[in-house]
């Protein structure tokens, strides 16, 4: 009688955590900053991010997830342990959980197993996989059990998945290990090319966030604000005003890579499907969405019209716990995966 449905989207940049009956109620970034001599953890999430690129030789911020799978098991268990224990406070100790985990539409099965061994490990009850883009569908309530094409292109931190739901499953679907982070990391070599400037992840984090473009035909005009490095010739201290041209500049490959993937998913739709993404339109969801531009810019491209969805970062979180309330359905699709202590079903 005490245990709780738990839907958590394990991202790369953010883990976000549904409680049932509370809805999402922790959002950290996935980073746990450790001791390396005496392997002490000295702290998880927003504390541990703060000292990305600042910590002395001893002390380590490690991001345990890479590409949207598990790269460090060890990290990502004491990651989830604590993030589950702050989703819960206040809820007893000993009760076991059912969690729904978001994977990657394109993860492996080794890759599925690890993230369905680390939600056991930390105590769940029962363990259920879910590919992102159906759970981020469901949390952008479209009709995915309806035989009715819905396209949906969730665009997170470490991949962006783009597919076509009907009927509860994935008719087509593609999945790229490309996301905000490969954005982050254009704009670092972007500024060490273009300005000589040494920037950190989280510099360029900001950057994007604050005047972040994606179509430098349109950006010239548009924001700037001032960024501080380290001269790659002198060696010192340096600010350079930059605007959203040079955001946009620096993110123009992996933009037009997404954009690359949602033609090739388009080219492979079953055309009655087609039809229906032409009157419905392509949804977008995932913290990625939020990039100014990119839905006209995925409009222009691809003469369909493209939306935002409501809270579009929180989509997939929400998907795993609504996805927890119809299990039944969602089983019969195959479209989630289970794990308890007394074995793992596959979908």
């Amino acid at each position: 009688m005490f245990s709780r449905d738990i839907g958590i989207d394990l991202g790369t940049a953010t883990v976000l955590v549904f409680v049932k009956g509370k809805g999402v109620v922790l959002r950290e970034p996935s980073v746990v900053a450790m001791d390396e001599n005496s392997g002490k953890i000295l702290s998880v999430g927003e504390d541990a991010k703060i000292m990305i690129g600042k910590t002395p030789g001893n002390v380590v911020a490690i991001r345990p997830l890479r590409d949207g799978v598990i790269a460090d098991y060890t990290m990502t268990e004491v990651m989830l342990r604590e993030f589950i224990k702050k989703a819960t406070s206040g809820i007893e100790r000993f009760v076991r959980h059912r969690l729904m985990i978001g994977v990657p539409a394109g993860a492996t099965d080794v890759e599925r197993r690890a993230v369905l061994e680390a939600a056991l490990e930390v105590g769940a009850k029962e363990a259920y996989l879910i590919e992102e883009p159906m759970a981020a569908a469901i949390g952008a309530n479209m009709p995915v059990g309806d035989p009715v094409g819905n396209m949906v292109v969730d665009i997170g931190g470490g991949t962006s998945d783009i597919a076509i739901v009907s009927l509860g499953g994935l008719v087509v679907f593609e999945s790229l290990r490309v996301g905000g982070d490969k954005f982050d990391e254009a704009i670092v070599r972007y500024m060490r090319k273009q300005y000589n400037l040494a920037i950190g992840e989280q510099t360029a984090e900001e950057a994007k966030k604050q005047i972040g473009a994606c179509d430098p035909k349109k950006a010239s005009q548009e924001k700037v604000m001032d960024i501080r490095g380290r001269d790659l010739v002198q060696g010192l201290p340096r600010q350079v005003t930059i605007s959203s041209y040079d955001i946009a500049q620096a993110i123009d490959d992996p933009v037009s890579g997404i954009i690359t993937a949602i033609k090739r998913v388009l080219e492979k739709t079953p055309p009655e499907l087609s039809a229906d993404v032409m009157d419905r339109g392509i949804i977008l969801t995932g913290g990625g969405a939020y990039l100014r531009g990119l839905a006209e810019l995925i409009m222009e491209e691809t003469e369909i019209n493209a939306v935002i969805a409501e809270s579009a970062g929180e989509c997939v979180a929400l998907g795993t716990g609504i996805a927890l309330e119809s299990l039944d359905k969602l089983k019969e699709t195959g479209a989630v995966c289970l794990a308890t202590k007394r074995g793992m079903k596959s979908k």
